[in-house]
């Protein structure tokens, strides 16, 4: 008896050139519609699974290979004599190889016009069936849902023992189960979104391999990049690298750091990032002279860092990126001139990215031990009608600007966060401190002399008013907080005392 076949694929990359070679080994290759067509024309000789099931296509070719002649199949266990006998009575020949892709799902949603008709027909039902089938029987049977996986098959087959090995066939298997398992997330999440629930019993999130990484955090650590197929496509992971080293594990978190800053800004702006915070944020009238700010913000701390602009990298620029040592630079895209100039440093990093991508992630999440955290991005930003100014003296429209662009870069800075600033760049920059005082003192220590009629942003209330003295003291005019202490009239007397202008805001921006 011929051994079979069953091809039936939307991807028709290689699959002649495959089926071909399994004429020549003599196999009886079985088919449906598309696939069954395109061989045929190509000289293939097929047999219709129609002809084998007696059972014609029916509902609009909903349903072609749903049958027992054909999953009976598929699931024998060639060595167990019930099964061959049952096989016998029933008239089932087994099928020892499936080659089955699914209905392009993923890229029909995808797509802006897609309407809920166009991806429910889209919502491949006999593929996976097949494949599901296959996968579980593969001791017997050998199963293929990636084109890239002929070669290997075919070359077994062409061997000594003329089959497919174990090891091979198991994992093909789990290929395809992780294929399926994809599969089914897309469409259990399309339909989720349809119905508005937020938080459904199970949730189930699909990431294709991107990249292995040279190792994680630290030396010692294996690790490796994924990128969501329908995630952001204003990301990290849309990026394309024009220049440089493979990225890193730390370069892609700071990378993303900066990206996630420089969202915040419509006007020509520059972020440098240190360990996922902020060492310096300026903006200008060009993105040199927004380049030029940040850096002056903190002339030490970029050493080694990653710049993020958002504008086109101009020659004045690049020659004044390429002065010092920087990991990354991404920005919308490079000038040529501006490649020439900072191609010639050998090891760094360029990428662009589509900053008028539209489609952003609906969720933050963040893995715990055993678990994962799910929240919504914090979105939040300024919003004149939303601020509160809880002092007696107005902000000027100078300290307006300035508090408007501290508080969109706090809420990227490591809590407890402080960030010292003026209407044009952060001068300086408290991190990750177990109190918010110490915050401040870091962040005006490092802003020194340039504090004097600065304003101060806070991601998070105080909770005494030791931070607004510290402030007052090194000569900050304004200062922009959530507000929400039991304590706040603490802090805004002490603001009155010292003629500072103070804005509550009402939310919020803690960052762990």
């Amino acid at each position: 008896m011929k051994k079979r076949a069953l091809l039936s694929v939307s991807d028709k990359s290689g699959i002649l050139e495959f089926a071909q070679e399994l004429e020549k080994m003599d196999y009886q290759i079985l088919s449906t519609g598309g696939t069954k067509r395109f061989l045929e024309e190509n000289g293939v000789a097929i047999t219709a699974v129609d002809e084998i099931t007696k059972f014609p296509e029916i509902l609009g070719g909903r349903v072609k290979t749903l049958h027992p002649l054909v999953h009976g199949g598929l699931l024998a266990k060639h060595h167990d004599p019930q099964h061959q006998s049952e096989m016998a009575e029933n008239g089932i020949s087994p099928i020892e190889i499936v080659c089955v892709n699914l209905y392009p799902f993923r890229e029909t949603i995808a797509k802006p016009e897609v309407t809920v008709d166009d991806a429910i027909e889209n919502i491949d039902i006999g593929g996976p069936t097949m494949l599901r089938s296959a996968a579980k029987n593969h001791a017997h049977v050998t199963v293929i849902v990636d084109s890239e996986d002929y070669a290997i098959v075919l070359e077994e087959l062409h061997g000594a023992g003329a089959a497919t090995s174990p090891e091979t066939r198991r994992r093909l298997a789990a290929k395809v189960f992780r294929h399926t398992a994809a599969y089914d997330s897309y469409i259990s999440n399309y339909l989720t979104d349809l119905t508005g629930e937020e938080y459904p019993e199970a949730l189930t999130l699909t990431y294709e391999l991107q990249q292995s990484l040279r190792y994680g955090e630290n030396p010692h650590q294996k690790a490796a990049f994924y990128r969501s197929p329908l995630g952001s496509d204003f990301s990290i992971a849309a990026a394309e690298q024009l220049h440089g080293k493979e990225m890193s594990y730390n370069n892609i978190q700071d990378a993303n750091a900066a990206l996630q800053i420089i969202k915040e800004f419509k006007m020509p702006a520059a972020v440098a990032v240190k360990h996922m915070n902020p060492c310096g944020v300026g903006t200008g009238d060009t993105i040199a002279d927004a380049f030029n700010k940040a850096y002056e913000a903190d002339s030490t701390s970029i050493f080694g860092g990653i710049v993020a602009l958002n504008r086109e990298v101009d020659v004045e620029t690049a020659e004044k990126l390429s002065g010092i040592f920087l990991e990354i630079v991404i920005a919308p895209k490079f000038s040529a001139d501006a490649l020439a100039v900072l191609t010639q440093k050998k090891n760094i990093r360029l990428l662009t990215i589509p900053f008028d991508g539209t489609k952003q992630d609906k969720w933050n999440t963040v893995t715990v031990e055993g678990g994962l955290l799910v929240q919504q991005p914090d979105a939040f930003g300024f919003d004149d009608a939303d601020i509160r100014v809880a002092t007696e003296r107005q902000p000027t429209e100078q300290e307006l600007e300035a508090l408007k662009l501290g508080w969109s870069v706090v809420k990227h800075v490591k809590s407890n966060a402080i960030v010292v600033c003026d209407s044009a760049m952060t001068l300086g920059v408290g991190a990750g401190q177990m109190n918010r005082v110490g915050a401040a003192k870091i962040a005006l220590e490092q802003a020194g002399v340039r504090a004097e009629g600065a304003v101060l942003a806070s991601d998070a209330f105080f909770p005494m008013s030791d931070t607004v003295e510290a402030a007052a003291k090194a000569g900050i005019k304004a200062i922009i907080q959530p507000g929400g202490s039991k304590k706040d009239q603490d802090s805004i007397d002490k603001a009155n005392e010292y003629g500072i202008a103070m804005v509550f805001t009402g939310i919020r921006h803690f960052k762990h």
